[in-house]
């Protein structure tokens, strides 16, 4: 390597480490469910998005083999050359249906969607007005777009209408926001930001990745709990999480934004195809409805029994329905001890702390699962009762 960069590389991961900040992946040997193998020892994880446990269910892996015998592993090519299969099509429109919109577009991933929709759809004489809390993917999507980018306080409806009013000499005004925050489990004010949006004719882009198939009474997500699906522009999401667990994601809007996002999408146009074995676990998911339905009463209740636990327990939980339950610390330090003390009793679950989260807001980050049991449940809240103690967090 050049010595300039090596040793650029080399302070910086050194910045890193000295911070304690350095990610360290740890390594499991089992297929992803409510209990995993770590360093050879097993462990229930409570951090994975496995949200209605269907990474490793039966119906997952008899559509993987059944399509893997009769349509094969991998495409070798884009869509618009010869990566397009009958399949991709019919999973487009399942998608669609499901989720309340007009049209579906798909990506390899939710991250390809996001930075493959901005640049194509907007320019200098736009807008974008995103929440200071969006995922990265949003982020650079609109780094990629040049619209020009006012940021308003997080979940502030006050501060996104000063926004709307100091850009409405744009063309395009778009708000951008997650419908579910990621590291609070927050459900984004959507009815509020398409209110205001109608006022201001503004357009709204909704990336609901920790919402699609597991929350809301069909699993449409939060569009579906805000009661906002016809009322949004397009929508982002992922099929690696609730939807089966592996890769992919989507763009959901009207036919006219679905066709020029296949001419004109970059990620679209020059990535590979969404494998064909995603394809078929993902219809076979989307076609399970009593399978999903009775996942979802499971998550539901497990998500509830916790939080409920926990609160009693004098832990700091921010109120909420979703299945990300922030456990709040404020100390990175707290938070990684505590982490680290989880998994001695068994329990993996990660730390997050400054620059995840803003400086003073560490936390715990607990992520539900609808495979998780009773005793999986009383387990992790002795553990974090037994480990809280130790650290003087609860009394």
């Amino acid at each position: 390597m050049n010595s300039t960069l090596q040793k650029i590389v080399s302070e910086t991961l050194h910045e890193i480490d000295a911070k304690g900040l350095m990610k360290r992946e740890k390594e499991f040997t089992s297929p992803q469910g409510a209990e995993i193998i770590i360093d050879g020892k097993t462990v229930i994880s409570f951090c994975a998005n496995n949200y209605l446990g269907l990474a490793n269910d039966p119906v997952v892996k008899n559509a993987i083999r059944e399509s893997l015998d009769t349509v094969g592993f991998g495409l070798s090519s884009v869509r618009f050359i010869v990566g397009t299969q009958e399949q991709h099509r019919a999973l487009e429109k399942e998608l669609a249906a499901f989720v309340g919109q007009p049209e579906v577009i798909l990506y390899s991933s939710c991250f390809d969607a996001n930075g493959g929709l901005f640049e194509t759809l907007l320019g200098p004489d736009d807008a974008i007005i995103s929440d200071a809390l969006n995922h990265a993917s949003i982020i650079d999507g609109t780094r990629l777009c040049k619209a020009e980018r006012l940021i308003y306080a997080h979940s502030d409806m006050a501060n996104l209408e000063e926004k709307l009013k100091s850009a409405q000499g744009k063309r395009v005004r778009m708000i951008a926001t997650d419908g579910v925050f990621s590291m609070d489990g927050e459900i984004a004010k959507l009815k509020e930001i398409c209110d205001l949006a109608e006022r201001y004719d503004a357009a709204v882009m909704v990336d609901d990745s920790h919402g699609t198939g597991l929350i809301g009474a069909s699993g449409k997500g939060s569009l579906e709990v805000t009661d906002t699906i016809h009322r949004i522009d397009i929508l982002t999401s992922t099929l690696g999480k609730a939807l089966g667990g592996a890769s992919g994601g989507f763009t959901a809007a009207s036919p006219d934004v679905v066709h020029l996002l296949r001419q004109r999408s970059r990620p679209y146009l020059f990535s590979n195809s969404v494998a064909p074995l995603v394809v078929a676990a993902t219809r076979a998911v989307l076609t399970n409805t009593v399978l999903l339905q009775e996942r979802r009463e499971m998550l539901k209740k497990n998500t509830e029994i916790f939080r409920a636990r926990m609160t009693a327990l004098g832990f700091t939980i921010p109120q909420g329905v979703h299945p990300i339950v922030p456990v709040m610390l404020g100390d990175a330090h707290i938070a990684r001890a505590m982490a680290e003390g989880l998994l001695e009793h068994g329990i993996f679950a990660v730390g997050f702390w400054y620059p995840v989260v803003p400086e003073g807001k560490a936390r715990i980050r607990v992520q539900l699962s609808a495979l998780h049991t009773p005793k999986h449940i009383a387990r992790a809240v002795a553990a974090f009762e037994s480990v809280g103690k130790q650290l003087h967090i609860i009394s």
